[in-house]
């Protein structure tokens, strides 16, 4: 995860993650192993908030909710959980062959032009 990233519900940033005591890696595996054996997480984990980013040049004739695109703030601690469970799990995800974007190394060809 980068570092200068806003912070969450939490107020965890995650730099609190990785500067802190190493026996916090202990507590949080241990804690994701129940998340597993449980087979569920917290209500707190699927929480956040929504940012307008403006998309483009925005002037004050143009300030409609067309013209921002949200993105969504989630708890650190959630998002270190998510990775990890992308981790050990990617392989047993699929996606649809038409899916293109947010994928791993994927070759865009893009089509020649004259």
């Amino acid at each position: 995860m980068k570092n200068g990233k806003a912070t969450g519900l939490d107020n965890i940033t995650c730099e609190h993650l990785k500067y802190s005591h190493p026996v916090l890696i202990t507590v949080l595996c241990k804690l994701f192993n129940l998340f597993m054996i449980n087979g569920s997480v917290p209500t707190n984990f699927g929480k956040s908030y929504t940012v307008p980013i403006p998309k483009g040049k925005v002037t004050r004739q143009t300030l409609t909710a067309d013209n921002f695109r949200g993105i969504s703030i989630s708890p650190t601690i959630s998002k270190l959980f998510e990775h990890a469970v992308l981790v050990r799990f990617s392989h047993y995800f699929a996606t649809s062959e038409y899916q293109f974007g947010f994928k791993n190394s994927l070759a865009v060809v893009m089509p020649y032009t004259v």
